[in-house]
């Protein structure tokens, strides 16, 4: 049962869906208390990094190398928790360590301490995403996969929009950057309070998808399929630009005042949330055709952000906020529906280690070549992205 179209939300009425959908929500809430923490320190990392003394090469490398632990070590949590079962241990523990690094970056007395603290806060997100990531993929059977992960995107953003909105408001009483840490210790409390109700009241996610006669033959190889997807979103990931070269960049060229790059990153994030829930209404119709869609329009996004000016700017963080948008909605949706169900757990934890490999060897590559031509950056991040088009033109999916 899914919601393929407005007429099918009488679906509602099944105690079941409702339930699957009120799992949705929480989860939702989670990531919406639990984005507005850390996406608010990401809207000013860049810059945080370069008060602290560091050079376009060390914010590369923090970028890309904490994503690349972020990514990474999922291989090995999503494979332990399908191993153990203990979905719900690597999800609290998870969340734990990824919201409360954020706080103590108030603390950090020079920049490396920093990236520590941004690669810690990379590696308690890498414990908790497949576990929490095959939640959603039981539930979302219920309500659709393209709207059940589309509409907790459209939480998380909601969180994402207002984190950089609360850094704003510090910096616009005239507080600095240590001040905007600390004020996220508040929504990282909530954020793990939410989890806590979740876990009391849906003790068993899995049993939201019932067995079926794929999920109860084990494979041991992933399909296919997969791993032409993972390779191709790889290059997708590659030539991503992260939001914190990117804010560097306006930062040191001073094409933004500083107090104006967390409304773009809430920018980004309203743009994210908005196309998470289109995105995803879409993909439970049309499937990867709207994937297609979302990457070319994100080829755009570097060359506007970098070379243009303000208002070029203003519509490239809009085109990155439907790339991120695409990420973290459908191409997650994705994975769920090309392998089994007692598989899901390895499965994302291998297409995020890919994932996040690429887009640490693109984020370093990236923050390299921009020491050196900010111009021949943009043209390497356009290519490795259209490089992943033929590969979603291959991939096969249900309908």
């Amino acid at each position: 049962m899914s919601f393929k179209s407005l007429k099918d939300f009488k679906s509602l009425k099944d105690p079941e869906v409702k339930k699957a959908l009120y799992f949705v929500l929480l989860l939702g809430l989670v990531s919406l208390f639990g984005d507005m923490t850390y996406e608010a320190a990401r809207s000013i990392t860049g810059p945080y990094l370069l008060y602290l003394g560091a050079t376009a090469t060390a914010v590369g490398f923090a970028a890309g190398f904490g994503e690349f632990i972020g990514y990474a070590l999922r291989l090995i949590s999503g494979y332990l928790a399908d191993r153990t079962k203990r979905y719900w241990f690597f999800t609290i523990f998870g969340y734990g360590i990824n919201l409360l690094a954020i706080p103590a970056l108030a603390l950090a007395p020079t920049w490396q301490i920093a990236m520590m603290l941004i690669i810690l806060e990379r590696f308690g997100k890498a414990l908790r995403v497949p576990a929490r990531d095959t939640f959603l993929s039981y539930a979302t059977i219920k309500i659709g996969r393209g709207i059940g992960f589309g509409l907790h995107e459209a939480l998380d953003q909601v969180g994402a929009l207002i984190g950089p909105l609360i850094v704003f408001l510090v910096f616009y009483l005239g507080f600095g950057y240590k001040e905007a840490f600390s004020v996220l210790l508040a929504p990282a409390l909530l954020a793990l309070t939410f989890l806590f109700i979740a876990r009391l009241l849906f003790a068993v996610p899995a049993k939201f998808e019932a067995d079926t006669k794929q999920a109860q033959v084990l494979e041991q190889r992933l399909p296919r399929d997969f791993w032409f997807y993972a390779f191709g979103m790889g290059f997708f990931a590659f030539g991503f630009l992260d939001f914190a070269l990117i804010s560097f960049h306006w930062q040191k060229a001073k094409v933004l005042d500083k107090n104006l790059i967390p409304l773009l990153y809430a920018l980004a994030m309203g743009v994210d949330a908005i196309s998470a829930l289109i995105l995803g209404y879409l993909y439970d119709r049309i499937k990867l055709k709207v994937l297609l869609l979302a990457l070319v329009l994100s080829l755009w996004a570097i060359p506007l952000s970098i070379l243009g000016d303000k208002l070029l700017v203003i519509l490239g963080v809009i085109l990155w906020g439907i790339g991120l948008s695409a990420q973290e909605s459908i191409v997650r949706a994705t994975v769920a529906e090309l392998v089994p169900k007692e598989r899901r757990g390895t499965a994302y934890g291998i297409f995020n280690a890919l994932f996040g490999g690429f887009w640490f060897l693109g984020s370093f590559l990236l923050g390299f070549l921009y020491d050196y031509s900010p111009l021949f950056m943009v043209v390497c991040s356009v290519v490795f992205q259209a490089l992943a088009i033929p590969f979603v033109i291959k991939v096969k999916v249900r309908k």
